[in-house]
Protein backbone atom coordinates (compact mmCIF):
# COMPACT_ATOMS: atom_id res chain seq x y z
CA UNK A 1 0.00 0.00 0.00
CA UNK A 2 1.33 3.37 -1.05
CA UNK A 3 -0.03 5.20 2.03
CA UNK A 4 1.50 2.72 4.48
CA UNK A 5 4.88 3.01 2.79
CA UNK A 6 4.77 6.80 2.80
CA UNK A 7 3.65 6.90 6.45
CA UNK A 8 6.45 4.52 7.50
CA UNK A 9 9.01 6.65 5.66
CA UNK A 10 7.82 9.80 7.46
CA UNK A 11 7.78 8.23 10.93
CA UNK A 12 10.59 5.64 10.93
CA UNK A 13 13.21 7.84 12.63
CA UNK A 14 10.87 8.64 15.51
CA UNK A 15 9.47 5.13 15.91
CA UNK A 16 12.97 3.65 16.09
CA UNK A 17 14.36 6.29 18.44
CA UNK A 18 15.32 4.88 21.85
CA UNK A 19 13.98 7.96 23.68
CA UNK A 20 10.61 7.61 21.98
CA UNK A 21 10.51 3.84 22.51
CA UNK A 22 10.63 4.38 26.28
CA UNK A 23 6.96 5.39 25.98
CA UNK A 24 6.26 1.67 25.80
CA UNK A 25 6.82 1.66 29.57
CA UNK A 26 4.14 4.31 30.30
CA UNK A 27 0.62 2.98 30.84
CA UNK A 28 -1.99 4.95 28.92
CA UNK A 29 -5.69 4.11 28.43
CA UNK A 30 -5.09 0.47 29.32
CA UNK A 31 -2.25 0.12 26.82
CA UNK A 32 0.95 2.15 26.56
CA UNK A 33 1.71 5.67 25.38
CA UNK A 34 3.86 4.43 22.45
CA UNK A 35 0.96 2.51 20.87
CA UNK A 36 -1.47 5.35 21.63
CA UNK A 37 0.77 7.85 19.82
CA UNK A 38 1.13 5.51 16.84
CA UNK A 39 -2.66 5.14 16.56
CA UNK A 40 -3.25 8.89 16.79
CA UNK A 41 -0.52 9.57 14.27
CA UNK A 42 -1.71 7.06 11.68
CA UNK A 43 -5.39 8.02 11.95
CA UNK A 44 -4.44 11.71 11.73
CA UNK A 45 -2.26 10.96 8.70
CA UNK A 46 -5.14 9.18 6.92
CA UNK A 47 -7.60 11.99 7.69
CA UNK A 48 -5.11 14.62 6.50
CA UNK A 49 -4.59 12.69 3.26
CA UNK A 50 -8.35 12.46 2.77
CA UNK A 51 -8.80 16.20 3.38
CA UNK A 52 -5.70 17.12 1.36
CA UNK A 53 -3.96 18.74 4.34
CA UNK A 54 -0.33 18.51 5.46
CA UNK A 55 -0.10 14.79 6.21
CA UNK A 56 3.61 14.96 7.03
CA UNK A 57 3.18 17.49 9.87
CA UNK A 58 0.13 15.63 11.15
CA UNK A 59 1.96 12.28 11.22
CA UNK A 60 4.93 13.77 13.10
CA UNK A 61 2.76 15.77 15.51
CA UNK A 62 0.44 12.84 16.12
CA UNK A 63 3.41 10.68 17.10
CA UNK A 64 4.90 13.29 19.42
CA UNK A 65 1.71 14.73 20.94
CA UNK A 66 2.19 12.73 24.18
CA UNK A 67 6.00 12.52 24.16
CA UNK A 68 6.49 12.98 27.91
CA UNK A 69 7.20 10.68 30.80
CA UNK A 70 5.13 10.34 33.93
CA UNK A 71 1.45 10.19 34.72
CA UNK A 72 -0.89 13.12 34.05
CA UNK A 73 -2.87 12.22 37.17
CA UNK A 74 0.07 12.19 39.59
CA UNK A 75 2.41 14.90 38.43
CA UNK A 76 1.06 18.44 38.56
CA UNK A 77 3.74 19.75 36.20
CA UNK A 78 2.65 17.17 33.61
CA UNK A 79 -1.10 17.54 33.83
CA UNK A 80 -3.76 17.23 31.15
CA UNK A 81 -3.19 20.81 30.09
CA UNK A 82 0.54 21.10 30.79
CA UNK A 83 1.76 17.90 29.15
CA UNK A 84 1.58 19.34 25.60
CA UNK A 85 4.30 21.88 26.53
CA UNK A 86 6.46 19.09 27.97
CA UNK A 87 5.85 17.06 24.79
CA UNK A 88 6.90 20.01 22.60
CA UNK A 89 10.03 20.51 24.71
CA UNK A 90 11.01 16.85 24.25
CA UNK A 91 10.08 16.85 20.56
CA UNK A 92 12.26 19.90 19.90
CA UNK A 93 15.14 18.41 21.89
CA UNK A 94 15.17 15.00 20.22
CA UNK A 95 13.65 15.63 16.78
CA UNK A 96 13.96 19.33 15.93
CA UNK A 97 10.29 19.74 15.03
CA UNK A 98 9.01 22.75 13.10
CA UNK A 99 6.95 25.58 14.61
CA UNK A 100 3.85 24.26 12.81
CA UNK A 101 4.35 20.80 14.32
CA UNK A 102 4.92 22.37 17.76
CA UNK A 103 1.68 24.33 17.43
CA UNK A 104 -0.25 21.16 16.58
CA UNK A 105 1.16 19.39 19.64
CA UNK A 106 0.55 22.37 21.95
CA UNK A 107 -3.14 22.54 21.01
CA UNK A 108 -4.02 18.84 20.89
CA UNK A 109 -5.89 19.06 24.23
CA UNK A 110 -8.40 21.63 22.95
CA UNK A 111 -11.24 19.16 23.48
CA UNK A 112 -10.32 18.90 27.16
CA UNK A 113 -9.99 22.69 27.51
CA UNK A 114 -13.49 23.10 26.02
CA UNK A 115 -14.84 20.52 28.44
CA UNK A 116 -13.19 22.33 31.38
CA UNK A 117 -14.61 25.67 30.20
CA UNK A 118 -18.09 24.15 30.03
CA UNK A 119 -17.83 22.15 33.27
CA UNK A 120 -15.34 23.96 35.55
CA UNK A 121 -15.91 21.51 38.41
CA UNK A 122 -13.88 18.88 36.49
CA UNK A 123 -10.38 18.77 38.01
CA UNK A 124 -10.67 22.05 39.92
CA UNK A 125 -6.88 22.35 40.27
CA UNK A 126 -6.53 23.29 36.61
CA UNK A 127 -7.78 26.67 35.49
CA UNK A 128 -8.28 27.05 31.77
CA UNK A 129 -9.13 29.47 29.04
CA UNK A 130 -10.06 27.31 26.04
CA UNK A 131 -9.03 30.04 23.59
CA UNK A 132 -5.40 29.46 24.57
CA UNK A 133 -5.67 25.84 23.42
CA UNK A 134 -7.57 26.44 20.21
CA UNK A 135 -5.73 24.90 17.22
CA UNK A 136 -4.26 27.41 14.81
CA UNK A 137 -4.56 25.18 11.76
CA UNK A 138 -6.78 22.52 10.26
CA UNK A 139 -3.96 20.05 10.93
CA UNK A 140 -4.20 20.98 14.62
CA UNK A 141 -7.92 20.18 14.62
CA UNK A 142 -7.21 16.85 12.91
CA UNK A 143 -4.74 15.69 15.58
CA UNK A 144 -7.00 16.98 18.37
CA UNK A 145 -10.02 15.09 17.01
CA UNK A 146 -8.05 11.92 16.25
CA UNK A 147 -6.54 11.94 19.74
CA UNK A 148 -10.04 12.14 21.20
CA UNK A 149 -11.37 9.35 18.98
CA UNK A 150 -8.42 7.04 19.66
CA UNK A 151 -8.69 7.74 23.40
CA UNK A 152 -12.38 6.84 23.39
CA UNK A 153 -11.62 3.66 21.45
CA UNK A 154 -8.74 2.66 23.74
CA UNK A 155 -10.66 3.37 26.93
CA UNK A 156 -13.63 1.36 25.66
CA UNK A 157 -11.45 -1.61 24.69
CA UNK A 158 -9.73 -1.45 28.08
CA UNK A 159 -13.05 -1.42 29.93
CA UNK A 160 -14.35 -4.39 27.90
CA UNK A 161 -11.17 -6.38 28.68
CA UNK A 162 -11.37 -5.39 32.34
CA UNK A 163 -15.03 -6.43 32.61
CA UNK A 164 -14.32 -9.71 30.80
CA UNK A 165 -11.54 -10.48 33.30
CA UNK A 166 -13.84 -9.67 36.22
CA UNK A 167 -16.58 -11.95 34.88
CA UNK A 168 -14.06 -14.72 34.26
CA UNK A 169 -12.66 -14.31 37.76
CA UNK A 170 -16.21 -14.41 39.18
CA UNK A 171 -17.06 -17.54 37.15
CA UNK A 172 -13.91 -19.37 38.25
CA UNK A 173 -14.58 -18.52 41.89
CA UNK A 174 -18.20 -19.61 41.53
CA UNK A 175 -17.14 -22.94 40.03
CA UNK A 176 -14.60 -23.47 42.81
CA UNK A 177 -17.24 -22.65 45.41
CA UNK A 178 -19.60 -25.36 44.17
CA UNK A 179 -16.91 -28.09 43.87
Amino acid sequence: MKLNKEYKEITKDILNNENFMTLKNDIHHGSNRYDHCKRVSYLSYLVAKLLKKNAHDVAISGLLHDFFHGNTNDIEEISYLNHPRESVKNARKYFGITDDEASIIETHMYHYALLKDTFPFINKREKVNAKEYKPKSKEGYIVCLCDLLVSIYETGVFKVRYKACLYLFFAINLMNYYK
